[in-house]
């Protein structure tokens, strides 16, 4: 059995804290699950070996990285440092757990919130030693490793290079953009994916049953487990401690009923609410486990969630990602669609004058003159959101969302200025014609400047033939107007002005 686990600097989950979970309850322990005052039901239900681990299957295969790492299978290839990359509540944190728990091996926990560079030099120190002295390998834990900075990261380099620590770092962040090239280089990167319905399903009738959870106290009826699943968006730890919660309510609304059915026939005086706290479920005889198992209804599960926690980091994928399928839902004309990622923002206390500055831009990339409205109501959009403040600012926001998702769509003043950009950096800028250059200082007339150049104002239909662009773009078409909206009438006026200012 390896040794138990060494936290370093303060540690934010107390994970390694619980009595040793391979040890199996007697079946004469009176209180098999005794550990429950301590510790939430997503601490008590971790997994003990990758076997139990629900989700993450493309992970765990035979001779995976992860099997290898703890201890579960041998091959010719030792264990691999790697960086675990996944949502919240996807397994990180219970993979780490489950590692600690490998035989042959020192397990050391750093706090990425509090650990400094000495704190990582001095577990590498004691890794080599112990690694050269008594040929124990040590496992490195380093949660939420996009908090370290560049110097604590490089402080990592040499253990993870020469091997003297297996580096198992878990974050929520790109790693791609949160760790340094050469950690990543010498590391495994793995993606764990959000769970599926099946997995939490899976996890939460586990939980009912088994004596380390809720112990067969509770029975979860369907409406009950459908709402959790549905709140728990693929977070494992959420559905959990959800089902913790709503245990709690059944258990509380239960006494409250017995008490009050006590008192009505006469009985024994209800409990005081000061025997078990709302919400906890213990195995004392006081405790609401007293009244025998209660059965989890729809009503307690809302009671004990009445809202969807909004996955949302305002810097890092979600942020992107949810931001991209905002504009493509309104480039897209899915009002609806565009309606319900402009609410997740919104839940998620994102800036709402970021909001309003997309909203601009797509104003102008995906309508253009097809609605030339649309702009104008995306800059109204962000100058009350700046007057009026949150939370009435949804409402102008939501108002130009509705305007530019059914709007018509053209993208041509956005194509125009984009092959114009692209002809320049191609070298195609010739010299201003003559008689467009200025002509208004000193000495430019007898430069040639001005020359010849035809007043608008003074032509026919105000519309002067002659050369505009460089000799080079004589004939060049940048904007090209779309049938749909007001570009399908402004198609044909253009059409009739290069006619005209070309003399064609």
């Amino acid at each position: 059995m390896s040794e138990p686990p060494v936290r370093v600097g303060a540690v934010s989950n107390p994970l390694f804290d619980l009595p040793d979970p391979d040890e199996p309850d007697r079946e004469d322990d009176p209180a098999p699950t005794r550990g429950r005052g301590r510790a939430p039901l997503a601490v008590r239900m971790r997994p003990r070996t990758l076997d139990e681990v629900v989700g993450q299957k493309h992970l765990l295969r035979a001779g995976s990285p992860l099997r290898v790492l703890a201890g579960t299978d041998a091959g010719p290839a030792g264990p691999n440092s790697i960086i675990l990359w996944g949502p919240p509540g996807t397994g990180k944190t219970t993979i780490a757990h489950v590692i600690a728990r490998g035989h042959g091996t020192k397990f050391v926990e750093l706090s990425a919130i509090t650990a400094g560079v000495k704190d990582v030099r001095r577990v590498m120190d004691e890794a080599l030693t112990d690694r050269d002295l008594h040929g124990r390998s040590t496992v490195l834990f380093l949660d939420e490793i996009h908090r370290f900075t560049k110097a604590q990261q490089d402080a990592l380099l040499p253990g993870v290079e020469n091997g003297w620590v297996i580096l198992v770092a878990a974050t929520t962040e790109n790693p791609s953009f949160s760790v340094i090239s050469p950690l990543l280089s010498r590391s495994l990167m793995l993606t764990l994916q959000p769970l599926e319905r099946s997995d939490i399903h899976e996890l939460l009738d586990r939980a009912v049953t088994d004596r380390r959870g809720l112990n067969g106290e509770v029975t979860l009826d369907d409406d009950a487990r459908n709402h959790l699943l549905d709140m728990a968006g693929g977070d494992a730890r959420k559905a959990l401690t959800s089902l913790d919660a709503s245990a709690g309510v059944a258990f509380s609304h239960t006494r409250n009923a017995a008490a009050a059915e006590g008192e009505s026939d006469g009985g024994a005086a209800p409990l005081d609410s000061g025997d078990a706290k709302e919400g906890a479920v213990t195995n004392e005889d006081s405790g609401p486990s007293a009244v025998g198992p209660v059965t989890i209804t729809l009503e307690h599960a809302e009671e004990a969630l009445n809202r969807a926690a909004v996955r949302y980091d305002k810097q890092g994928d979600q942020h992107y990602d949810v931001i991209s399928a905002f504009i493509k839902s309104i480039r897209g004309s899915d009002v609806d669609a565009a309606m319900h990622y402009l609410a997740r923002m919104i839940e998620a206390g994102e800036d709402p004058r970021f909001i309003a500055r997309r909203l601009i831009i797509s104003a102008s990339e995906d309508i253009g003159m097809a609605d030339p409205t649309a702009l104008q109501t995306a800059v109204a959009a962000a100058q009350a959101v700046q007057l009026i403040g949150m939370p009435e600012g949804r409402i102008p926001l939501a108002q130009a969302v509705t305007h530019l998702a059914t709007s018509p769509k053209s993208n041509a003043s956005y194509m125009a200025i984009n092959e114009a950009i692209a002809d320049v950096r191609a070298g195609k800028a010739g010299p201003v014609p003559m008689h467009l250059r200025d002509g208004h200082y000193k000495g430019a007339a007898t430069l040639g400047h001005g020359d010849g150049y035809l007043y608008a104002h003074d032509q026919p239909n105000a519309v002067a033939s002659q050369q505009y662009p460089p000799d080079e773009l004589v004939g060049r078409d940048y904007y090209r107007p779309t049938p749909y909206g007001h570009e399908k009438q402004l198609a044909h006026r253009v059409e009739i002005l290069r006619g005209m200012v070309r003399d064609e």
